[in-house]
């Protein structure tokens, strides 16, 4: 029987029934703070992106403008880098198991591809320890599976989150990557827990530092401004790899914070959703 990663926040951050969470998948690409259309999209280079994680009811809207961009892209891994919230396990981690469940049935772990991290003495270790209390990563897994029916995920949990570390892990995706076709998602809530003017301020530093592609300067933003981004590591392996991948161009997508759907101001969370393009050609 192969090893399953049962889903843990079903229920909590998003529905535990299938069809509500269908319709709350669904829902999010045509609500006000959404794309304003449903997907799939013709066509769209796009390469990776920086979506947030929190419940579906703070977030999803703001996500969906990445995930109909994705909607467009058929690959064969979506690699999905998150945060680990709780500091369980492993400092870098992909799954020992086989399947991860969620409401939407089982997405394939690309336990190949794991296991090829782990070769050269590198930093991953393979620790469903990481994984099994973290939402960062499994929000995102039932967006995919809306999309695409049948995924196969690789899912990486960074409790260390260091320059040092997350280039690293980058220069590692990128010599296991060559020649894959794959998607890159990199999970991410931005500041928290401030007043929604401080918030759109330090958003704005980040989001900036993020789109100049420059790794150095958003370590070097988020600490002068102590912005609370909690993924900031995860945005730091996508920004290296569409660098020496190549990637075009990025635009901010949708900025939003948690207080434009509960309507209190004084302590919010920030989101965004950040595309990084091909070129025209692909790579």
């Amino acid at each position: 029987m192969p090893r399953v990663r049962r889903a843990a926040v079903a229920g909590l951050f998003y529905p535990s029934d299938p069809n509500e969470l269908r319709e709350a998948i669904r829902s999010s690409f045509i609500g006000p703070l959404g794309p304003g259309k449903s997907p799939p999209l013709k066509s769209s280079q796009i390469f990776g992106m920086v979506v947030p994680h929190a419940g579906y009811e703070y977030s999803a809207q703001v996500a969906a403008h990445g995930y109909l961009e994705a909607s467009a892209v058929d690959a064969e891994v979506y690699v999905i880098i998150g945060p680990n919230h709780y500091g369980i396990g492993s400092g870098v981690a992909v799954p020992a198991s086989e399947l991860w469940n969620t409401p939407l049935g089982d997405a394939e772990i690309d336990s190949s591809l794991a296991r090829a991290l782990l070769d050269e003495g590198s930093i991953v270790d393979m620790d469903d320890g990481a994984h099994w209390r973290e939402h960062s990563i499994e929000v995102q897994i039932p967006f995919l599976q809306y999309l695409r029916g049948h995924v196969k995920v690789l899912p990486i949990s960074l409790a260390m989150m260091d320059e040092g570390t997350v280039l690293e892990l980058a220069e590692l995706l990128y010599r296991k990557l060559q020649g894959r076709k794959f998607f890159i998602i990199a999970s991410s809530d931005m500041t928290h827990y401030e007043d929604k003017v401080k918030v759109a301020q330090k958003d704005e530093i980040a989001i900036k530092a993020i789109l100049s592609r420059d790794v150095s300067e958003l370590y070097r933003v988020l600490e002068k401004y102590d912005i609370t981004m909690c993924g900031y590591g995860a945005a730091a392996v996508l920004m290296h790899l569409s660098n020496r991948f190549g990637a075009a161009d990025v635009r901010l997508l949708k900025h939003a914070d948690s207080g434009d759907t509960t309507g209190d101001n004084s302590s919010v969370v920030g989101y965004a959703t950040i595309a990084f393009y091909r070129k025209e050609q692909g790579l």
